[in-house]
């Protein structure tokens, strides 16, 4: 699902601690789906530690989100009924790329919604253990779904929400994305060294300093000779504040899909500019607030590790 462009430049989104903490167990925990899609091949099971598998958007309003992201990305919708929760598995031409919760928020409360990013693992506990040695917290789990795996969220040290997920079907294969799946997922730290150390320790990855000339850092995160995310710097004035995991969809276009979601009912938080990899990239949320990434790719740009 995740298929890796050899670097990213700038993003903006949120942290997701407060939606997160809306209950007790957060937001899969309570009601959970009695069937989940197959993330990988379960007669070729594929591991693939680090790699991003699979993102949830917390929404107040599902019908809407589901008319958005649809008609900006082409996604499709299966509703997952259960007393417990309003939820639908997102797909792109037959393949799942995500879940869509809905949780209304309290009255008075100011948070947004937000994606939640799962990264892959094969044992959730011993990630666990680790990252809470190395100065994390945990915000939900561990916990085992029939048919989906276990998981726990995780806040990293500087706060960052993610989730890791040891998928009972295994990972998806490592391909290039085509537009309408995600393709790169973005760290916005405070201190890239320091996050990058850290997603170093739970995942393995190979870690590279990537230089510019912009003053920030932008460091990339690799594993099986493949580019899985980055970290960068958090740009001083910021649409989010705080430090936060943001995805990119592939789209072929990134100012026609930055207009078209506008005129969906969505904003534009980065305008369309050159990224680092020569294609453009933008920022954008949906009519809800949630920020999404927008990232053209070239197919001729390879899927390896940068060097």
């Amino acid at each position: 699902m995740i298929h890796p462009p050899r670097w990213f430049r700038h993003s903006s989104a949120m942290a997701l601690l407060g939606l997160l903490s809306m209950g007790a167990n957060g937001p899969m925990v309570a009601g959970v789906p009695t069937r989940w899609p197959s993330l990988g091949d379960p007669k070729h099971v594929e591991h693939h530690p680090g790699k991003m598998i699979w993102a949830d958007l917390v929404t107040p309003d599902l019908v809407a989100a589901e008319r958005f992201y649809g008609g900006l990305f082409g996604w499709t919708f299966e509703p997952i009924h259960s007393a417990a929760l309003v939820y639908a598995v997102a797909s792109f031409d037959g393949r799942p790329v995500g879940g869509l919760l809905q949780r209304t928020l309290p009255v008075g409360e100011q948070r947004q919604p937000a994606w939640l990013t799962y990264f892959a693992v094969r044992d959730v506990d011993a990630t666990r253990r680790i990252a809470l040695k190395e100065g994390a917290k945990s915000l939900s789990g561990p916990t085992t779904y029939a048919g989906r795996g276990r998981q726990v969220v995780l806040a990293d040290p500087e706060g960052a929400v993610f989730a890791v997920l040891a998928s009972s079907t295994g990972d998806p294969s490592d391909f290039l994305a085509v537009p309408g799946e995600w393709i790169w997922s973005s760290l916005l730290a405070r201190d890239p060294a320091r996050d990058a150390a850290f997603y170093q320790k739970l995942f393995d990855y190979d870690v590279f300093d990537v230089p510019d000339d912009d003053g920030a850092e932008h460091m990339l995160f690799s594993s099986d000779d493949y580019a899985r995310a980055s970290a960068n710097t958090l740009p001083g004035n910021p649409c989010r504040p705080h430090p936060h995991w943001l995805n990119f969809v592939r789209v072929t276009d990134a100012g026609a899909a930055a207009a078209k979601a506008v005129a969906l009912g969505g904003r534009v938080l980065v305008k369309p500019h050159l990224d680092r990899h020569g294609g453009k990239a933008a920022i954008i949320a949906d009519p809800t607030g949630a920020p999404v990434g927008l990232m053209e790719w070239s197919d001729n740009d390879g899927k390896g590790e940068a060097k």
